[in-house]
């Protein structure tokens, strides 16, 4: 069998295969590492010897035996003896998974649930997330982030203690609870997205491992609860969104504003999917912040160039959205959109009020809006110094690259 092959099935089951051992016998961190030991046995041995017959059911197997064994050595290192009873896994739990519980169920949504935990920061959710369901290795993760790997260690390390600590158990959360953890789930998926489609800092402005990490985990989510209009909206959004991205960068990486790109080199398959992902959850009601996101996106995805953009519902869409978010970077696109329709002035206005807003005033993006919008409005020397504000704060290469040229080519009569 293919080395490859193999390394795709072992990345689908790598989650649910955890999500199982853990949801078995506890022990979060421990159990991830003895996941990763039967991960390494199959990449080894399954080339060689063929698939087994039900290798999801072959790999618990072999992660709850390396449990068992790393559970019986912490104990003899820590030679506590008088926890012995407390640490031994009753006899009949160390029968195969697969004996015990039917081998297709797929945990990995709760696991998800679990690396979302309310106890964690942002960044550890994100973190923990792409370890234990992404199935990226500490050192990938480390990468993604722009940290050394110890220093990712260190912050996956405490995320598991703090789950470990808190002693909530291993299973899907009910009632409130479950909506309040899903929407940490949805943002962690949409902030490593993010970060993959528009890097905030480094050399590259596209980071296509985390994007494509982000869809696939949505897609996942989706096939678990595919009647959730929100989790819907997510992966339309993402689908929708990334569907640009094989124009967003030109010949040397340097970055194309979306009203410059070749449409032509949009993805279509993925167009026409978010189209109809978003046209579906719409009409359930209970409208939310990802599906009128993906609605905004479907109206510049089907817009055959940037002239036919529908601004006028583009603006009533973020009416709408912003009835519902109090996210500054929604205000900062409804200004931008609202230009777009009645003029630079009414745009710039709504962002002189929206540089009050201390959760924006540094972020490059306001800058550089304020930036496009003095320069439609034919103020060319007070664009120039904003583009200049904008690449100052900006921390992407790429990024500081575009903004720089577009103040060069305000220069002078130029």
């Amino acid at each position: 069998m293919p080395a490859d092959t193999v390394e795709d099935l072992l990345r689908h089951l790598a989650p649910q295969v955890l999500g199982a051992v853990v949801r078995r016998y506890g022990h979060f961190d421990t159990a991830e590492d003895a996941t990763q030991e039967a991960l390494l046995a199959a990449a080894t041995r399954w080339p060689v010897d063929g698939l087994p017959d039900n290798p999801k059911a072959w790999l618990i197997t072999v992660a709850a035996r390396r449990l068992t064994d790393l559970l019986r050595s912490e104990q003899a290192r820590r030679q506590r003896e008088h926890t012995v009873a407390r640490w031994v896994l009753p006899e009949q739990w160390l029968a195969p998974a697969a004996d015990r519980t039917p081998a297709d169920a797929d945990d990995t949504l709760i696991l998800l649930f679990l690396c979302c935990h309310p106890a964690l920061t942002p960044a550890a959710q994100i973190a923990l997330t792409l370890r234990a369901v992404g199935g990226l290795s500490t050192a990938e993760v480390a990468r993604a982030f722009l940290v050394p790997e110890d220093t990712m260690t260190r912050r996956i390390t405490r995320a598991k203690q703090r789950i470990r600590d808190s002693g909530v158990p291993f299973g899907m959360p009910t009632g409130a609870d479950r909506a309040a953890r899903l929407d940490a789930v949805l943002h962690v998926l949409y902030l490593i997205f993010n970060e993959g489609y528009a890097s905030t800092s480094g050399a590259g402005l596209l980071r296509a491992d985390l994007s494509a990490e982000a869809i696939r985990l949505a897609r996942l989510v989706h096939h678990l609860l595919p009647d959730d209009a929100e989790v819907t909206g997510l992966l339309a959004l993402m689908l929708l969104t990334d569907a640009r991205g094989p124009a967003r960068t030109g010949p040397a990486g340097e970055l194309v504003p979306m009203a410059e790109q070749d449409r032509r080199l949009w993805k279509a398959d993925q167009i026409a999917e978010g189209v109809a992902l978003v046209s579906d959850a719409l009409p359930r009601g209970d409208v939310g912040a990802y599906q009128l996101q993906a609605a905004i996106a479907a109206l510049h995805d089907e817009a055959p160039d940037a002239e036919a953009t529908d601004w006028p519902q583009i603006v009533a869409l973020y009416d709408v959205l912003r009835q519902i978010s109090d996210n500054p970077v929604v205000a900062l696109n409804h200004a931008v959109a609202v230009a777009m329709v009645h003029g630079a002035p009414a745009g710039l206005d709504r962002l002189t009020a929206l540089a009050a807003d201390r959760r924006i005033a540094d972020d490059p993006r306001l800058h550089a809006a304020r930036a496009h919008l003095l320069e439609l409005a034919g103020d060319r020397a007070a664009a120039r110094t904003a583009y200049r504000v904008a690449a100052g704060h900006s921390l992407s290469l790429p990024l500081q690259r575009y903004l720089h040229a577009r103040a060069d080519r305000l220069t002078g009569d130029g």
